[in-house]
């Protein structure tokens, strides 16, 4: 696999700056890719589909969110929001000093790529969208807020494994080296044991809310780049009839659904990274 290397920069919030963790693979190319996690996970969730990537000939940029993985934590929880994540997006973009990325993100990595790719004067050229959509229900942001934001502590990595396997369970039938994968890059060291790896603070701001649907086809019709939209084939997130919508408004998107997995597709085997590779080596 192609190796990565850690670098970092600095961004404002209100309070202050942070450092916003992220790793690059592969060599110097006019166009790289950008990939940002889902909500509570961190950039090590793009292993497998970076260095797949990258021993292609591409750059790979895959950001810890703040508040997540190596990134720093804010000062204020409250701001934990879109608005500070697409500010430190923008910047990342603007330190890789490019025309144009192509962007990957999995669930709030898909919604901060549809919001700046919504915005006029974006450099988002191609974007991958992993589980979620325009309309998101009621229903799987209460599943998702069950265990989002907790903060338990592991004695050891088998503890943290068997947590793991079943708040993720959704993301389907996983071997166990990839689960062994998941849960090593799932976690920080605390003392003798393990914990999160995350700022438990980043749901202080969905906890202030009164979790209702989500409605974002405001966003999604403003798009105008390429689509590929990504779907679990049992996603409670992604509907397959919003998934259906979004393939005929907006930019059209192209839709793979994957058997086996719901919320969301983990981008670790052959089925699943595939269909992302060629869409990407695409021009249409």
């Amino acid at each position: 696999m192609t190796e990565a290397h850690e670098d970092h920069l600095l961004c404002l919030s209100k309070t202050g700056f942070h450092k916003l963790s992220y790793r690059v693979y592969g060599l110097d190319h006019p166009r790289p890719i950008v990939c940002v996690h889902g909500l509570g996970r961190n950039a090590r969730d793009f292993d497998t589909l970076a260095g797949i990537l990258a021993a292609g000939g591409r750059r790979v940029i895959c950001a810890d969110v703040v508040g997540r993985g190596a990134s720093g934590w804010l000062n204020d929880p409250m701001d934990y929001g879109y608005p500070q994540y697409l500010a430190d997006m923008s910047s990342l973009i603007a330190r890789l000093d490019c025309q144009a990325v192509d962007w990957v993100g999995t669930s709030m990595g898909g919604l901060i790529g549809m919001m700046l790719a919504a915005m006029p004067g974006n450099p988002i050229r191609r974007l991958v969208v992993n589980d979620v959509g325009a309309f998101i229900p009621k229903n799987a942001l209460l599943r998702i807020f069950e265990y989002f934001g907790k903060d338990p502590y592991f004695p050891d990595l088998a503890a943290a494994e068997v947590y793991l396997r079943e708040i993720y369970r959704s993301f389907g039938d996983l071997m166990d080296e990839q689960w062994c994968h998941l849960t090593e890059t799932s976690l920080r060291r605390d003392g003798a044991g393990w914990r999160l790896h995350y700022d438990p603070q980043i749901a202080a701001p969905l906890e202030a809310l009164e979790v209702d649907d989500l409605d974002l086809w405001s966003f999604w019709d403003a798009i105008t780049c390429p689509v590929l939209l990504l779907r679990g084939a049992e996603s409670d997130l992604l509907l397959r009839e919003t998934a259906e919508e979004m393939t005929r408004r907006g930019p059209k998107a192209t839709l793979r659904e994957f058997p086996g997995c719901g919320h969301a597709p983990a981008l670790l085997d052959r089925q699943q990274t595939e269909p992302v590779v060629t869409w990407l080596a695409s021009e249409s």
